[in-house]
């Protein structure tokens, strides 16, 4: 930093819905030292994420694209850099960058990468994986330095990048928003129609193919034959939505299931739950995860990626393999008819949070990032 300028840093991410990577840059930008930095927040959607943003007073912007590589928007995100002066880029996933990089190259502005997940996984079809791969190739040789939010996101990048270089910056947590002992918490089973003896069970995320809504449906069904008092709760949106919607009702769980939008009251709707499912095929560095574990609640995740750095089997959760219904429908069980062992995974998933994936300690990491990149330059 020269003299006593602040640095004025864009974050720039796809879309101002809540999602991971959203609660992500929220969460850094509210935490970042403002005697040193001076962050400006783009967005190609608006959303939830902008409405908060606006609510703290942090900048931002919004520029209408939901494409990739759409060139319409390049000279205006160019603008925005050179009008709010900005010093360095930092950029969140793929769908960002083919937006934001061309303009900061051509005002030779530092960048920032942070692979949050990566855009390829074995879910997709061999050509369309294979495009991704070199894609990512292309953004990572590119950047001044990259973040992974995960060992196992790092490792992935060395095993089909070469030359692949990052910096591992797990996510954190702010721990003042998300604490179980708040005398704010609210309980919304009333809300939402949920009586207070019934037994939540949780699932907060896009509802998309990378989140398996679908098996968890189906294993809430058996799970429900064996304690009918059960009920799912399924909080976001996305493009499996309807076709959930319809295989609950095929399934005859109408009255056993509650759908939300996505909400920003994350906490309460964790406050008012039992415990937390994510039944991933595959993730980054999972938030929602922590922020379960950060309200004191037991949670079942499955062995991929990311969630296997947070999750010590059996310790402070429990892990399953994706797609494998009995495991899911043995793990909840479980959970339900052992209180002692659900508090015990639920005070150590806390203890975990605490110790590891406070934000603050994340905020300082990345701070770090960008005066390294800035002395250099």
């Amino acid at each position: 930093m020269q003299g006593s300028k602040k640095i004025r840093v864009l974050q720039a991410i796809r879309q101002g819905k809540v999602g991971g990577g959203e609660t992500h840059i929220f969460d850094l930008v509210k935490h970042l030292d403002k005697d040193c930095f001076q962050p400006v927040v783009l967005s190609f959607t608006d959303g939830e994420m902008i409405d908060k943003l606006n609510d703290i007073g942090i900048e931002n912007k919004v520029i209408y694209s939901e494409k990739a590589f759409d060139f319409s928007t390049w000279k205006e995100v160019k603008k925005l850099m050179q009008d709010k002066c900005i010093d360095l880029v930092h950029i969140h996933g793929t769908r960002a960058t083919s937006n934001v990089y061309w303009a900061a190259k051509k005002l030779g502005l530092p960048t920032v990468y942070t692979i949050h997940g990566w855009s390829f996984h074995d879910n997709q079809s061999p050509l369309v994986k294979k495009a991704r791969v070199l894609f990512e190739k292309w953004i990572t040789n590119k950047t001044n330095r990259n973040i992974s939010v995960s060992v196992s996101n790092q490792q992935t990048g060395h095993q089909y990048i070469s030359g692949f270089t990052s910096d591992v910056i797990h996510n954190g947590i702010d721990l003042a928003k998300f604490n179980p002992d708040s005398a704010e918490s609210k309980n919304l089973r009333n809300e939402l129609g949920i009586a207070n003896d019934a037994f939540v069970i949780c699932s907060i995320g896009r509802i998309t193919a990378q989140k398996d809504p679908m098996n968890l449906i189906k294993a809430f069904k058996e799970i429900s034959l064996q304690h009918p008092r059960t009920i799912l709760l399924m909080v976001g949106d996305g493009d499996l939505k309807e076709k959930a919607i319809a295989l609950v009702k095929e399934l005859g769980l109408e009255k056993s299931v509650v759908f939300q939008k996505s909400r920003a009251d994350v906490a309460d709707i964790l406050y008012s739950s039992d415990i937390f499912c994510l039944p991933s095929l595959w993730e980054g560095f999972p938030i929602a995860l922590l922020e379960a574990m950060a309200m004191r609640k037991p949670v079942i995740a499955t062995e991929v990626d990311g969630s296997m750095e947070i999750i010590q089997h059996k310790k402070n959760g429990l892990l399953i393999k994706p797609e494998n219904i009995t495991m899911l429908v043995n793990a909840v069980v479980e959970l339900i008819n052992d209180e002692q062992f659900r508090n015990r995974l639920a005070s150590e998933a806390h203890q975990t949070i605490i110790n590891e994936f406070d934000v603050k300690k994340m905020t300082k990491k990345i701070e770090d990032v960008y005066n390294n990149i800035l002395h250099k330059n």
